[in-house]
This record gives structure tokens, sequence and C-alpha cells, in this order.
């Protein structure tokens, strides 16, 4: 009998235990599907981890969440203590988009993929340096270009502007009027 290819079955409270350290020590949301790669579990265990840490975390008024983002599980701060964070760091907010940006982003968000020419027919007004700031914070990402005269490059949001928004994924969108109240913390 092979003692390195055969390990002990894991308890309930270790494989919650590892779960929770790896998304703590994860720089970005974590799919259950690597944490049942990595711990070597089914799906349903790393499920019911999952699920049992954020019983623990709501159950305790912690601090922290345990939050379903872009795809994977992140652990963040509660959204009522981020002025108290902000105060402790003694940091200012960083810098929020400008009007022009936050326009463009909700075009693209609400029309991607979308052309450069298709936002200015949209807005009114050109969006090349608004464009070049959301790429720059990673909200945006080029998709390729369109099949028409010119091939103008088409943009859509990224991962980071799901993360950044707090969104599981696109259908998640809140609707154009919410859109700025959001946006506030960016």
């Amino acid at each position: 009998m092979d003692l390195e290819t055969e390990r002990q079955p894991r308890s309930v409270g270790e494989i919650v235990a590892i779960v929770e350290a790896l998304i703590f020590v994860a720089d970005e949301p974590v799919s259950i599907k690597l944490l049942a790669e990595i711990l070597q579990e089914d799906r349903e265990a790393i499920e019911a981890a999952v699920e049992q840490l954020q019983d623990e975390y709501q159950n305790r008024e912690s601090g922290l969440t345990l939050r379903e983002i872009a795809g994977g599980w992140q652990l963040s701060t509660r959204t009522e203590f981020h002025e108290e964070i902000r105060k402790f760091l003694k940091t200012r907010p960083n810098a929020k988009l400008s009007l022009a940006a936050l326009e463009t982003l909700a075009v693209i968000a609400y029309k991607q993929p979308v052309t450069v020419p298709e936002i200015l027919d949209i807005r009114g007004v050109q969006s090349a340096s608004a464009i070049k700031t959301l790429l720059d914070k990673r909200l945006i990402a080029a998709k390729g270009r369109k099949e028409t005269v010119g091939r103008p490059m088409q943009y859509g949001t990224s991962k980071e502007f799901l993360m950044q928004f707090g969104l599981k994924d696109l259908s998640e969108l809140p609707s154009i009027e919410d859109f700025e109240d959001l946006a506030g913390s960016i």
C-alpha cells in the first residue's frame, strides 16, 4: 500500500478551514472548481464548506463577508464598515471616475461589445480619453475587431469591472438609473 497516494479523508471542519485559508490568501475570487481540484475533494464538499463559511460570518456578525464575485468566492469587508476602514488606513478614496469615463463605462457595460464610433453615436462626444482611463483601470478590455469597414476595435467590460462592482456576472447589472450611485466608490 502506497502511503503517498492514499490520504486519510478530511473532516468537514478541515475542509472548511482549508477553503477559508485559500480564499483568504487569493488575490482574486476563487472558483469552486479550482478549490475542488486543489483539495482533491468533490464539488459538493467544497460548496458545503463555502455555505458553512458564509453562515459562520453572517451568524457571528463578522466584519468580513464571503461573497460570490466574478465567478468565484472572495473574502471582503462588509460594506457598512468602509468609512471606518478608510479612516483607519488614512487614505482618501481612490480618484473617482470622471462623468465622461462613467458615461463611457455605462455605454460599454450595457451595449458591449461596442466600438468607439458606436460610443460616439450614443454619447455625442469623443471618448478616447475616457476609454484610455477605463483601460488603465482595467475596467474594460479589447474584445476583438468588428467585421465591418475599417474593422474598429470592440470593447467590453472586464473581470476587474465585475470585481469592482461586486457582480457575479453581467446579468446582475443594475438599472441604468442606479449605475451612477453604484459607481461612486470607484
